[in-house]
Protein backbone atom coordinates (compact mmCIF):
# COMPACT_ATOMS: atom_id res chain seq x y z
CA UNK A 1 0.00 0.00 0.00
CA UNK A 2 2.76 2.35 1.12
CA UNK A 3 4.40 1.47 -2.43
CA UNK A 4 1.16 2.65 -4.20
CA UNK A 5 1.03 6.33 -2.27
CA UNK A 6 4.86 7.09 -3.21
CA UNK A 7 4.03 6.47 -7.15
CA UNK A 8 1.13 8.43 -6.48
CA UNK A 9 3.18 11.25 -4.87
CA UNK A 10 5.96 10.98 -7.56
CA UNK A 11 3.71 11.12 -10.14
CA UNK A 12 2.02 14.67 -9.15
CA UNK A 13 5.36 16.12 -8.30
CA UNK A 14 7.02 15.37 -11.76
CA UNK A 15 3.83 16.80 -13.14
CA UNK A 16 3.65 19.89 -11.19
CA UNK A 17 7.38 20.15 -11.56
CA UNK A 18 6.98 19.84 -15.25
CA UNK A 19 3.80 22.05 -16.00
CA UNK A 20 5.47 24.85 -13.89
CA UNK A 21 9.09 24.38 -15.19
CA UNK A 22 7.39 25.69 -18.54
CA UNK A 23 7.01 29.05 -16.88
CA UNK A 24 10.23 29.43 -15.07
CA UNK A 25 13.12 27.90 -13.00
CA UNK A 26 11.25 25.53 -10.36
CA UNK A 27 13.31 25.76 -6.99
CA UNK A 28 11.34 23.57 -4.97
CA UNK A 29 7.79 21.76 -5.25
CA UNK A 30 6.17 20.61 -1.90
CA UNK A 31 3.30 18.01 -2.13
CA UNK A 32 1.36 18.07 1.70
CA UNK A 33 0.56 14.38 2.58
CA UNK A 34 -2.00 13.33 4.98
CA UNK A 35 -0.18 12.14 8.53
CA UNK A 36 -2.70 8.64 8.89
CA UNK A 37 -3.38 7.56 5.42
CA UNK A 38 -0.02 8.85 3.42
CA UNK A 39 -2.32 10.17 0.64
CA UNK A 40 -2.22 13.41 -1.14
CA UNK A 41 -4.23 16.09 1.06
CA UNK A 42 -4.86 17.99 -2.33
CA UNK A 43 -2.53 21.01 -1.95
CA UNK A 44 1.10 21.69 -2.22
CA UNK A 45 3.77 24.21 -2.69
CA UNK A 46 5.65 25.33 -6.10
CA UNK A 47 8.33 27.63 -5.08
CA UNK A 48 9.74 29.71 -8.45
CA UNK A 49 13.25 31.53 -8.93
CA UNK A 50 11.66 34.74 -9.74
CA UNK A 51 8.56 36.80 -8.72
CA UNK A 52 7.94 37.21 -12.61
CA UNK A 53 8.09 33.52 -12.95
CA UNK A 54 5.84 32.80 -10.24
CA UNK A 55 3.44 35.24 -11.96
CA UNK A 56 3.78 33.81 -14.82
CA UNK A 57 2.82 30.24 -13.96
CA UNK A 58 -0.33 31.54 -11.81
CA UNK A 59 -1.33 33.08 -15.15
CA UNK A 60 -0.74 30.29 -17.28
CA UNK A 61 -2.12 27.27 -14.90
CA UNK A 62 -4.86 28.40 -12.62
CA UNK A 63 -7.94 26.76 -13.96
CA UNK A 64 -5.92 24.13 -15.93
CA UNK A 65 -6.38 20.53 -15.59
CA UNK A 66 -4.21 18.07 -14.62
CA UNK A 67 -5.10 14.61 -14.15
CA UNK A 68 -8.30 15.73 -14.22
CA UNK A 69 -8.02 18.01 -11.51
CA UNK A 70 -8.57 21.88 -11.88
CA UNK A 71 -5.61 24.30 -10.60
CA UNK A 72 -5.99 26.95 -8.00
CA UNK A 73 -2.72 28.04 -8.47
CA UNK A 74 -1.74 31.39 -6.49
CA UNK A 75 0.51 33.13 -4.21
CA UNK A 76 1.09 31.36 -0.52
CA UNK A 77 -0.22 33.49 1.86
CA UNK A 78 0.69 33.03 5.90
CA UNK A 79 -1.41 30.35 8.14
CA UNK A 80 -3.80 31.95 9.69
CA UNK A 81 -3.57 31.53 13.65
CA UNK A 82 -6.68 29.66 15.21
CA UNK A 83 -7.67 29.52 18.41
CA UNK A 84 -5.72 26.16 20.40
CA UNK A 85 -7.65 24.21 22.42
CA UNK A 86 -6.92 22.24 25.20
CA UNK A 87 -8.37 18.39 26.41
CA UNK A 88 -11.42 19.76 27.28
CA UNK A 89 -12.20 21.60 24.35
CA UNK A 90 -11.49 25.14 26.02
CA UNK A 91 -9.66 27.87 24.09
CA UNK A 92 -6.10 27.78 25.97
Amino acid sequence: MQDRAQETRDRILAAARDEFSAHGVVTEVNLMMDRETGRPRGFGFVTMNTPEEAQAAIAALSGKSIDGRDLTVNVARPREEQPRYNSYNRRS
